[in-house]
């Protein structure tokens, strides 16, 4: 009994709504329509591909302009290595909060739990897509200084000393 409940806290931490800690940055209900727009609009403009598989080779082949994650992927490590590569490449990344919602957007009936809006030259959604780097750029700089000032508080306390 108490290592199914032990278990059950080590496996299944997440919020009160059900949402991942480790989906970051989550994107709040007011982007998260506008990043639905954009990938509705992309994929009227076949400009997205749907799937981690998928985007993982967009971000392989330098073709990821913007990387969007659902947050309720079950596990949500499947996910977890786009964040990475993101980084790596200086692809924007972020996450909604609904699979479901997500698979809507991308125009399947199905829920998708990663997509990808590929660069296209003379691209209509190319403002869109800057703006929205924008926004996704001002939360990894708040992230970077959240991190810094962790970093600092820790040079602060100095290093334990043994015992």
């Amino acid at each position: 009994m108490i290592l199914n409940l032990y278990l059950s806290q080590f496996f299944f931490q997440q919020t009160s709504e059900g949402i991942n800690p480790k989906a970051y940055p989550l994107a709040d209900d007011q982007l998260t329509a506008k990043i639905l727009k954009l990938i509705q609009q992309a994929a009227n403009y076949k400009q997205i591909k749907k799937g981690a598989n998928e985007a993982t080779k967009t971000l392989a082949r330098n073709l990821a302009q913007l990387i969007v994650m659902a947050a309720d992927a079950e596990p949500l490590e499947i996910l977890l290595h786009l964040p990475l590569l993101c980084e790596d490449k200086n692809v924007p990344y972020v996450f909604v909060k609904s699979k479901h919602a997500l698979g809507r957007a991308c125009g399947v009936s199905r829920s998708v739990i990663a997509c990808s809006i590929i660069a296209n030259e003379g691209s209509q959604l190319t403002p869109q897509i800057t703006s929205l780097q924008t926004v996704d750029s001002i939360k990894v700089e708040c992230r970077l200084e959240k991190n810094d000032n962790i970093s600092e508080a820790f040079k602060e306390i100095g290093p334990e000393s043994p015992g």
